[in-house]
């Protein structure tokens, strides 16, 4: 475990348990980040638990670190080593191995990506677009977040932008790919994305997702286009007067923040002044939210992974907080959010009680 502990610089933990008592999966997993950390300092062999797949990848261990360690990596780090030896899962070998054929985790052919969009008026980046929009992997491909990418384009198209897309060309990201640690598919899709993006002349880059977001911003050398997560876009058009409702939407709305875009990116005003600025929403905060939000369940690959063992899941303590807080809607701006807390709905029996939509469905909903 030497390699660990030089690689991740673990001698700078104090062992002060910050991490696994911020963690949010710790309370129903045997996942013990301090512990982990503990035994690789001391060389003991940490061999091939299934707990270092219950996380998230949230990064709330390594926001809460006083001594600049970045716990994550270490999960990550290990997680490779599974990977290498094929000791993994069988849903994570079919959704790495449906990235590397298809460019998608979903296990849908390439040749549908743009399929959603078949009906629209949209154009393709190579027709000439100052902004390029990255639908996304999940946008494009499950039926529910389709509504995500159609309501975005509506919104697009009402206030003029000058976009495009990829279409079928366009290839998964590769956030979920690196924190399931397959680090060498992962810089394969760096290097195919950037080669793509190169080909078009486009000034600004705007995702759908948090996690793509946060992977172009963070983990892409060479990324050199503005790049914006499309709450940050749509705060911008509403503070420039460039998109106006029509319309009244009488809720009470409270926001869900995606680790990816709050806490990995300290993106929280944004998301916010966009649904302040919808006429006729009483905006409420959950006690838990911004730096201190409540994790999903749905990032770090989670969305394909069995986690090692049963219990309430956040997502359904976040829709029981939501509609004890009295929320009519739980909004959010991550197609894996939106996922999870909306089975969560089905599953606490709250049907009825309190609806999932994501921020641009509301936005589209008023223009």
């Amino acid at each position: 475990m030497l390699n660990l502990v030089e690689k991740y610089s673990l001698l700078g933990c104090i062992q002060c348990g910050r991490c696994t008592g911020g963690c949010p999966v710790a309370l129903k997993s045997s996942l013990n980040i301090r512990g982990i950390i503990y035994n690789a300092i001391i060389g003991e062999e940490l061999g091939f638990a299934p707990e270092f797949w219950d996380c998230t990848t949230c990064s709330t261990c390594t926001s809460r670190c006083p001594k600049g360690v970045q716990p994550v990596d270490v999960i990550v780090g290990l997680r490779s080593i599974q990977i290498e030896s094929g000791r993994v899962q069988p849903t994570i070998k079919d959704t790495l191995e449906s990235v590397f054929k298809y460019g998608n985790p979903w296990g849908r052919i390439r040749e549908k990506r743009s399929d959603w969009a078949k009906e629209l008026d949209m154009k393709n980046i190579d027709e000439g677009a100052a902004i390029l929009w990255f639908v996304g992997c999940t946008p494009a491909y499950d039926p529910r977040v389709q509504q995500i990418a159609r309501s975005l384009f509506s919104i697009f198209k009402k206030t003029g932008m000058n976009f495009g897309t990829l279409g079928n060309e366009e290839t998964c990201c590769g956030n979920e790919v690196r924190r399931m640690g397959e680090e060498g598919l992962f810089e394969i899709l760096v290097e195919d994305n950037l080669k793509i993006f190169r080909k078009y002349q486009f000034k600004q880059l705007v995702t759908t997702s948090p996690h793509c977001y946060n992977t172009f911003k963070n983990e892409y050398e060479g990324l050199d286009w503005d790049l914006h997560h499309y709450t940050q876009f749509l705060s911008s058009l509403i503070e420039e007067k460039r998109l106006d409702f029509s319309k009244e939407l009488n809720k009470t709305v409270t926001y869900q923040d995606p680790c990816f875009l709050g806490k990995q990116n300290k993106v929280y005003d944004e998301p916010r002044s966009v649904l302040k600025a919808i006429p006729g929403i009483k905006f409420i905060e959950f006690d838990r939210s911004r730096e201190r939000s409540l994790c999903c369940e749905g990032g770090g690959g989670r969305m394909w992974i069995e986690a090692s063992k049963e219990g309430e899941r956040l997502s359904e303590i976040r829709i029981r907080d939501a509609v004890e807080l009295g929320a009519e809607i739980l909004a959010t701006a991550c197609p894996f959010c939106l996922l999870t807390l909306e089975d969560a709905v089905k599953t606490t029996g709250s049907e009825g009680k309190i609806e999932v939509k994501d921020i641009a469905e509301l936005v589209a909903e008023v223009i």
